[in-house]
């Protein structure tokens, strides 16, 4: 990827690999609950696992999924090829859409106020592409799998132009150098060979596994709600018009809001997940700086199953910044992983009511 995703696995991959490794390749899938960027899922895939990616947004969807693309699963056959659809995409001129009145200078006159995450050439190239994508899409030009794959191409270039910090919560006042780049979408080096994937997005409560899969899950961590930090990137890859709100022009996401970013909530919910998913198998990741203590979320598993927490690797803290940088500390990664008893807590709890009366809530 070409920018820094809070909480990606990238740089874990030769830490956490092992984890999966040592689960024996059966019949099962890996699922990947919180794909994000898709990084643990590439890597579960490389393993020979058919993956299941699931997610709350939908751009973590595309993202994960392009980087799962095969080339035998890109062929665009009705566009003249993969290289061809982006020479096509590239050679557009900019339009006025959504992206360009909503999140260029040009909002200064759409909605009274500058908002400075593109230069307006960039904004109106966005519209463009998206636009003759959708037009493709449509028509049955593409297929799902290349739609996914150019959006995933369109949000990498998307983030060497924007006009942030590290994530889409907000924009800086003072352009960057890279804005005035010309956008372009780049390509990628597809797989060899084809992974089975199914994608989904949706409620992690609601996900349905079975006892033969491995759920990896990778929750946020702390109150950043990632359906707001990249708003823009959604809007782009939903390919709607929200009614925006605020100088960040924020899209509408409290129905998204994950109860995982909540110190109230966050060890409940955890809790109640890991214990209520059908597999025999989880492994979650986790931070040192999380709002869930690992000691009593430890001790709320062991009522049900064997837990084991080993600590994998120093990295340093999410710093979207060179200030940041300089202030920032490290933090310490685990992975946790719980095995399921046969005769275990009973299954079916509420997806988000309160926890079971024998669970220890984590001070506030």
């Amino acid at each position: 990827m070409t920018f820094r995703y809070i909480g990606s696995k990238a740089r874990l991959i030769g830490a956490l690999s092992p984890f999966i490794e040592a689960v024996d390749l059966g019949a099962g899938r890996f699922v990947d609950a919180f794909c994000g960027t898709g990084a643990m899922a590439e890597a579960a895939a490389d393993m020979g696992w058919p993956v299941w990616v699931n997610d709350a947004l939908e751009s973590a969807i595309v993202m994960t999924c392009a980087r799962l693309t095969a080339i035998d699963d890109a062929k665009f056959a009705e566009i003249g090829g993969y290289e061809a659809a982006l020479r096509k995409l590239n050679a557009l001129k900019p339009a006025r859409g959504f992206i360009w009145s909503a999140y260029s200078p040009a909002s200064a006159r759409t909605v009274g106020f500058e908002r400075r995450y593109f230069s307006e050439e960039n904004a109106g190239r966005i519209d463009a592409m998206r636009s003759l994508i959708a037009q493709w899409e449509a028509s049955g030009s593409i297929t799902v799998a290349e739609t996914r794959l150019l959006l995933g191409d369109m949000i990498s270039a998307v983030n060497r132009v924007a006009n942030i910090a590290g994530t889409y919560g907000c924009f800086l006042s003072k352009w960057q150098k890279s804005s005035f780049d010309r956008i372009d979408l780049r390509k990628r080096n597809l797989r060899t060979d084809p992974v089975e994937v199914t994608a989904t997005v949706a409620d992690v409560y609601d996900l349905k596994v079975e006892h033969d899969d491995v759920v990896y899950l990778d929750p946020p961590y702390t109150k950043r709600q990632y359906a707001s930090y990249y708003h823009i990137l959604e809007t782009i890859v939903i390919g709607d018009e929200p009614a925006v709100e605020g100088v960040s022009g924020l899209r509408p996401w409290k129905s998204k809001a994950s109860p995982f970013c909540y110190k109230t909530r966050a060890l409940g919910a955890l809790t109640t997940l890991i214990t209520s998913l059908d597999s025999a198998t989880v492994l979650l990741s986790y931070s040192a700086e999380g709002h869930v203590d690992l000691d009593d979320l430890r001790r709320n598993l062991v009522l049900s199953g064997t837990v084991d927490c080993v600590p994998v690797e120093t990295l340093a803290r999410y710093r979207p910044n060179k200030v940041a940088s300089s202030n920032g500390d490290d933090v310490a990664e685990y992975v946790l992983t719980y095995q399921r008893n046969e005769l275990g807590l009973n299954k079916k709890i509420a997806k988000r009511g309160p926890p079971l009366p024998e669970v220890v809530e984590a001070a506030v």
